[in-house]
């Protein structure tokens, strides 16, 4: 029996890896891979549903849940996660040392809806900051003219605005226009070291760490979504994948624990996965819905709280039935 051919789109990730190079397989498919920048995947995805199967941000993939239009059904696999303690920039010469000195000012983002925004607004509430408490200010980070990929409905007393025609994020934070920047990219205009723009959180590193300690939550950027009409003719698809990205995930942090030669590019990435299993435990990048349940949770509520789902999901509501069991022995 032959394998069904599917098209994956999906980042360049080490614990994707062992799928595209034929270490892992997925049971009864032939996949045929598309390794591309988010930004793209999501766009074609949400627009044109170009992919059988496809990485999605967890943000727009509620947005269009709760309405009840989104040609995806999720898998709790979770290509991307990360701390957003990194993605906050602010121009230095405006006062601004404490996460509540945002009040009152305007922020740029890409995107109001993105997944790291959301988290980041998350963050903020903690210190008084709350959406209608900022003018946003929406544009593309280095081309002109990024609009929202999904529609949305805000409350009434949420200010977003566009940027000026020809206008960049980056630009707009050089020429002190904005005030602060969040999103999941760093501006070119802080990695070429911009004098008058830094980070909000000088050592996002321990301010992240510290936030886990009082949360337990590392956040889930992305999840794993499969196109529901292809789900509709191949039932095996959910449990399939889950399994697939599981062993690829267990490939790669075999690798990434073979210390005898340091397989990335980068020094002490023994000591840092040393840090991450003592801060967070041995399975700190965890597959899954019980696992990760007070994750969802706690951004479903802030997603929906902040204006942009319709009704406030319950993380079951997430996920294909059949990606949530698997077999025991």
């Amino acid at each position: 029996m032959s394998s069904l051919p599917l098209s994956l789109a999906i980042g360049d990730y080490d614990r994707i890896r062992p799928l595209v190079d034929g270490a892992v397989r997925i049971d009864g498919v032939d996949p045929v891979f598309s390794i591309l920048d988010p930004e793209e995947i999501f766009f074609r995805a949400f627009k044109y549903a170009d992919f059988d199967i496809c990485e999605l941000s967890l943000s727009s993939f509620t947005v269009k849940t709760a309405n009840g239009d989104c040609p995806y059904v999720g898998i709790p696999v979770f290509p991307s996660r990360a701390f957003r303690h990194t993605s906050v920039y602010i121009r230095t010469d405006r006062g601004i040392t404490h996460p509540e000195d945002l009040k009152g000012r305007r922020v740029g983002v890409p995107e109001y809806q993105l997944t790291a925004n959301v988290w980041v607004r998350a963050i903020l509430e903690e210190y008084g900051v709350g959406p209608a408490d900022v003018t946003w200010v929406r544009g593309g980070y280095e081309h002109p003219g990024r609009e929202e990929k999904i529609a949305l409905k805000l409350p009434q007393d949420v200010r977003l605005e566009s940027l000026p025609a020809g206008a960049t994020i980056s630009s707009a934070l050089a020429d002190g226009s904005i005030d602060a920047v969040i999103g999941p990219r760093a501006p070119s205009c802080y990695e070429k070291g911009h004098p008058q723009v830094g980070r909000l959180w000088s050592d996002p590193v321990a301010a992240a760490s510290e936030w886990y300690g009082k949360h337990r939550i590392f956040p889930i950027m992305h999840l794993l979504g499969v196109r529901k009409d292809v789900v509709e003719q191949h039932r095996y698809l959910p449990g399939a994948l889950f399994k697939a990205f599981e062993e690829a995930k267990a490939v790669a942090l075999a690798r990434l624990s073979n210390t005898a030669a340091t397989k990335v590019t980068l020094p002490f990435v023994e000591e840092r996965l040393q840090h991450a299993r003592t801060l967070m435990g041995e399975d700190f990048w965890s597959y899954g819905l019980e696992g990760n349940r007070h994750v969802l949770d706690a951004f479903l509520e802030a997603h929906h709280a902040q204006g942009l789902s319709s009704r406030r999901l319950q993380p079951d509501e997430l996920f294909h039935p059949a990606s949530l069991e698997v077999f025991r022995l």
